[in-house]
């Protein structure tokens, strides 16, 4: 297994695409938010052309799982946490990845089933909705 801060650093690299936010997207939050994943499985695009799947429960619980992405080997690949809407952020906890930090995440759908998100540091990326 790798250190942490090795392993934050290969999951925040996974998930980063460069991605600017158009015009054309919608900003979602509140109860749009909550609407638009509760129930859903989203899609994080990654660098290497594969994808990391998010199973965002009605209970509040999310699931990660990069098992089909070979992360095994350099950590735990599944997880569950939580997520919650704060605001006009998507936001989520794991036991482990990030350090067992928060996450929130703004979102904009681009698309029925697209959308863009940039997390509070800055990153961002493209992903794809269903469920």
């Amino acid at each position: 297994m790798l250190p942490k801060q090795a392993f934050v650093g290969f999951v925040a690299a996974l998930c980063v695409l460069a991605a600017p936010l158009t015009a054309a997207a919608e900003q979602l939050s509140g109860s749009e938010l909550k609407n638009f994943v509760v129930g859903k499985r989203v899609y994080l695009a990654t660098p290497f052309g594969g994808e990391f799947p998010l199973n965002y429960k009605p209970s509040g619980a999310v699931t990660g799982d990069g098992s089909a992405l070979g992360l095994g080997k350099f950590m735990a690949p599944k997880e569950t946490g939580r997520w919650w809407v704060r605001g006009d952020r998507l936001c989520q906890q794991w036991p482990t990845w990030y350090d067992g930090e928060p996450s929130c995440f703004r979102i904009q759908k681009t698309g029925e089933r697209t959308l863009n998100w940039v997390r509070q540091d800055g990153r961002s990326g493209k992903a794809r909705i269903e469920g």
